[in-house]
């Protein structure tokens, strides 16, 4: 999704996100990353300055904090058509304690990850693969839930993504794509400090 993504050209339109909308946001968030409490979001996103939404081309939504004093705004969290929202790789990193939904993979995915290369099941249910326990009535994670993907014995993720199917199927089924990335360490969004 950004491997090629350059803000001077692929960035159209910004507008300033109103209050009720950033409510929404925060909402959302929360639901898509249940650990993460009120007094987090509302550290995370404060009301002022209000966040900035860039339009990238036709589906995609980028938005960023404002940060004065860097003259640019920093991207912060980003949303694929209805999808859910997903922080960026710098802001998990810059807060490492925040608990954002997240699996691991084992060390043979690693370097597929850094290229830009989905998540496929068995690099998920290989030993060092870890994932969200599924209990008898619901799924540790479901299909199209946003997570943060760490490495086998990396302290930080190498990438962020969307469930192709529930934590269920793929300790089932072990075949196929797990997770569709959408970000990694390396890409375009990663070498992006501020958009003007």
């Amino acid at each position: 999704m950004f491997k090629k993504f350059d803000p001077s050209e692929d960035v159209s339109t910004s507008t300033q996100v109103k209050a009720s909308v950033q409510r929404g946001i925060k909402s959302q968030i929360h639901a898509s990353h249940p650990n993460l409490g009120e007094a987090v979001l509302d550290e995370l996103l404060p009301k002022k300055p209000p966040l900035v939404q860039y339009k990238i081309g036709p589906h995609l939504m980028l938005y960023c904090k404002q940060s004065p004093d860097k003259g640019g705004d920093e991207p912060v969290f980003f949303q694929h058509r209805d999808g859910p929202i997903l922080p960026t790789l710098k802001f998990v990193h810059t807060y490492p304690k925040v608990e954002f939904t997240s699996v691991t993979v084992d060390k043979g995915a690693i370097p597929f990850l850094l290229g830009g290369a989905n998540v496929m099941c068995p690099g998920l249910t290989n030993p060092g693969g870890e994932m969200p326990a599924d209990d008898d009535e619901k799924n540790g994670l479901e299909k199209g839930d946003g997570v943060i993907i760490y490495a086998e014995g990396k302290e930080l993720p190498l990438a962020v993504g969307m469930m192709t199917m529930s934590s269920r199927d793929v300790r089932k089924k072990n075949k196929g794509n797990g997770i569709e990335v959408s970000h990694f360490l390396g890409d375009g969004l990663w070498a992006t400090e501020e958009i003007q």
